[in-house]
């Protein structure tokens, strides 16, 4: 499930949702009001439900083979997903719907970058400061194992987050943490 060319994707659980209006997230330190949306490279980051705590990681062309073959493993792809084992039965059976919402209103958001960054900094996700209606109505998104399957990204659970999000944070490899505040369990020396 990703958007063709000329949309971003929301992923929600509400099958409802009929025009999606600027707010300022819980999760935001600071404004302004945006729209959020994600593009094809990063639509698999919210194959999962709303509030679980995941942490992301993938090659990149400055990631080192001993990164790669540590963190993700040998001949085991570019990417992998690391979940709690708690959050497995909620990823099979969550009903997550994508509404496909028009490009042209959205503008990547790019986090800051250190003063000399490795690489192009990429998108993490689209935001748009307008409301927007979605293209049609929300598409279900269905079996989320079977989607990283057929991404060819692997979906590993663990017993607990913070040792992987340590690593992989220390890396060379692209590294994302999403909702790591619901972590059942969190090293608390490590910053989430």
């Amino acid at each position: 499930m990703r958007p063709v060319a000329g949309e971003v994707l929301h992923f929600s659980e509400d099958p409802g949702i009929t025009e999606f209006v600027p707010h300022v997230a819980r999760t935001a330190r600071v404004g302004p009001a945006y729209v959020w949306a994600v593009d094809a490279a990063r639509a698999p980051d919210y194959w999962f439900p709303r509030n679980c705590p995941r942490v992301l990681a993938w090659t990149t062309p400055t990631s080192s083979p001993a990164d790669t073959k540590t963190i993700i493993g040998p001949g085991c792809g570019s990417r992998v997903h690391a979940v709690e084992y708690s959050w497995l039965e909620r990823i099979r059976t969550v009903r997550l719907y994508a509404y496909r919402l028009p490009a042209n209103v959205f503008e990547p958001l790019i986090e800051p970058q250190p003063i000399e960054p490795i690489s192009k900094p990429e998108p993490h996700a689209h935001v748009a400061t307008v409301p927007v209606r979605p293209l049609a109505p929300p598409e279900p998104v269905g079996d989320l194992l079977a989607l990283h399957e057929q991404a060819g990204i692997q979906l590993r659970a663990l017993p607990e987050l913070s040792g992987f999000w340590a690593a992989v944070t220390a890396s060379s490899l692209g590294w994302s943490g999403i909702r790591l505040r619901n972590a059942a369990i969190w090293d608390p020396a490590i910053p989430r």
